[in-house]
């Protein structure tokens, strides 16, 4: 149902990250878990292409970060990489539980070279971003509104060292609207940081967090940026081809839906 909403919804990728040790309650293993999310997703894929309307999904598995089984997800994400976990991620409470607690996973993924992101700078701040960053290595950013709080002055486009990093890097900054108002990150979507972080040179992308919980999809979160942000067409193309670029698949796979799915889907409605 996930992957045929997705496909309904106009997404050609997406990447669904959720908690195995949150779903273990009926009896199943963290790896069953796995198995059966893995089985359900290729179903809704097939349905979907044999629909006309083609979806690539790609799993994140998340660890939360206040529990104690982030290791065990780690291990998870290392033998499903071939069986359509592209990648981890940690979830849950960010403030009073820094990345770093989890060192030994971060460090793990990496020895086994499996990407990840990090929740960071929503609940809490800078020292999140660079903690999540310098000391545990991730690739991506899970949120990280708070990066404008290194940002003294937008309009000279002046920038403090870390987020400097974050954008000369290319570090992608996984960005939620309706989410950041629902949880108090952000105060409206007029004013919410990705206009400006865009304008900036960040490597912003547009996300809907939880599409259920915040009742919401990629084409809400892009027609609320467009109707109150000031956002063109040009924009959205822009922050969706950063999604692909920093997307968790192999490079010949973005390259493929950038220049034969999303440049021609956004030239025709030029």
């Amino acid at each position: 149902e996930y992957v045929l909403d997705l496909a309904a919804d106009g997404v050609v990728y997406g990447e669904v990250r959720y908690a195995p040790e949150l779903n273990t309650r009926g009896g199943l293993s963290m790896a069953e878990v796995v198995e059966t999310v893995q089985e359900g997703l290729a179903t809704g894929m097939a349905k979907a292409a044999a629909a006309g309307t083609p979806v690539r999904v790609g799993t994140l598995l998340c660890g939360m970060r206040m529990f104690d089984r982030v290791r065990e997800a780690a291990d998870l994400a290392v033998a499903f990489r071939d069986a359509g976990v592209v990648g981890f991620d940690i979830a849950g409470a960010e403030d009073g539980f820094p990345p770093a607690d989890h060192l030994d996973a971060f460090e793990h993924l990496r020895r086994e070279n499996v990407p990840f992101t990090i929740h960071a700078g929503e609940a809490h701040g800078l020292p999140s971003i660079h903690q999540a960053l310098q000391v545990c290595g991730a690739q991506r950013i899970g949120h990280g509104v708070r990066i404008t709080d290194d940002i003294p002055d937008p309009a000279a486009g002046k920038l403090g060292r870390l987020a400097a990093w974050v954008r000369d890097r290319r570090i992608a900054l996984e960005m939620c609207p309706t989410s950041n108002l629902q949880t108090g990150a952000a105060t409206s979507i007029a004013e919410h940081p990705i206009t400006v972080l865009k304008d900036l040179g960040f490597r912003v992308t547009l996300n809907t967090d939880n599409r259920l919980v915040s009742g919401t999809t990629m084409t809400r979160e892009m027609s609320l940026l467009v109707e109150q942000a000031g956002w063109s067409v040009e924009d959205l193309c822009t922050v969706t081809v950063n999604a692909l670029k920093s997307a968790f698949v192999p490079f010949d796979e973005r390259k493929a839906l950038i220049e034969d799915v999303v440049l021609p889907g956004y030239a025709s409605a030029l």
